[in-house]
């Protein structure tokens, strides 16, 4: 009787082959994972400092120059926490000190040690800023980015019929991405409502509030018959004081051009009368939003027939330091008849620049025409 051979390979070692590609996968996704760790990138970069200290001492200092210490650095205080990054700089310093003691200290000069001691202070304050947010990395700004994004095209207006036109020019304080101007729109079949709405401050230090009151705001806008006093009921809740917001509602009919304009402590809406060729001035009136409980605005509403325009803005257009609101006003309205006739489209851009020119403020103008 005869016996099989021994396979040359044992059944549990062919079934772990057989199993191989998922194992790969599996040790890959794990090292990806460690290596994303703080601790495991503390321990790379520790080690890759002392590495180049060593090879800069003991091999080339031209080819493995001091200065590579600077991105071990960056890239430190751009992933670890303060506690490992303040580890990393004490291995950076053993690195630097190691060259120091066996190529001098004029190998390492005054410049590169001034260069690396203010790239650790700058990740230090890197460090510490992503560890108040609770974000590693670059998280922190991807997050900021989409919130500007997202700001962004909630200040865009919806659609319109061909027989409408629109425009609307955002200008933050120092040519920042962010402000405490901001708009908010939505369209519901032939009706339009456009918010615009102002938060005390200018750039980046107003931004985050408007970041938050957009949107508040934008959920508002649509939702309430009385969108004025719904905000003004929310921002009497909160109980910081964070400063004044000053809003204006248009409702506008698309059908019929019938509009109706609420104001909370707001520069007023200017219409363009294109039977007479002049601007007037609304009379929506109303109290600065958060400062009473119960707002009660006192709306202004007309009819836009072809060649009328309403012009919305905030403070910022017109508002200049010694220098009355009024007097700011009469000049915007001075501009738009010498500028907007040309064509309202071409003319809003220039008109914000007109007015703004020698002065630092954000400021917004929405500007709507029935051709």
């Amino acid at each position: 009787m005869s016996s099989r051979p021994a396979p040359l390979i044992p059944p549990r070692v062919r079934a772990a082959l057989v199993r191989v590609p998922f194992l790969v996968h599996v040790v890959r996704f794990v090292r990806r994972v460690l290596i994303a760790r703080d601790r495991n990138l503390l321990i790379t970069l520790t080690v890759l400092a002392l590495v180049i200290g060593f090879l800069a001492a003991e091999v080339s200092h031209e080819w493995f120059s001091p200065s590579l210490l600077i991105l071990v650095t960056l890239v430190g205080g751009l992933q670890l926490r303060l506690r490992s990054l303040v580890k990393l700089l004490v291995g950076v310093g053993v690195a630097l000190g190691y060259i120091a003691v066996n190529l001098g200290v004029g190998r390492i000069g005054l410049g590169l040690g001034v260069t690396i001691l203010f790239t650790s202070v700058l990740a230090v304050l890197m460090a510490r800023t992503r560890g108040k947010l609770g974000v590693q990395g670059l998280r922190g700004d991807a997050m900021l980015l989409e919130l500007r994004d997202r700001l962004k095209s909630q200040g865009e207006l919806p659609p319109l019929p061909k027989d409408w036109g629109a425009k609307v020019v955002l200008k933050q304080a120092g040519g920042s991405s962010f402000g405490g101007d901001f708009l908010v729109s939505m369209r519901d079949g032939d009706t339009v409502e456009i918010a615009l709405v102002d938060v005390s401050g200018k750039g980046v230090d107003a931004g985050t509030r408007a970041l938050l009151l957009s949107g508040t705001f934008g959920g508002l806008l649509g939702s309430v018959d009385d969108f004025l006093p719904a905000c003004n009921a929310y921002l009497h809740r909160q109980r910081a004081d964070e400063g004044f917001v000053t809003a204006v509602h248009l409702r506008l009919d698309l059908a019929t051009g019938d509009y109706t304009i609420t104001s909370a402590g707001h520069p007023p809406v200017v219409k363009f009368d294109a039977g007479t060729g002049n601007w007037q001035v609304a009379s929506a009136k109303g109290v600065v939003l958060g400062v009473v409980p119960d707002l009660h605005c006192e709306p202004d509403s007309g009819t836009l027939r072809k060649g009328d325009a309403l012009l919305l803005f905030t403070d910022g257009l017109i508002e200049q330091p010694g220098r009355d609101i009024d007097a700011g006003l009469d000049r915007l309205l001075g501009e738009a008849e010498r500028l907007l006739p040309s064509g309202f489209r071409d003319g809003a851009r220039a008109l914000v620049n007109a007015m703004v020119s020698g002065h630092n403020d954000d400021c917004a103008l929405v500007l709507i025409w029935r051709p």
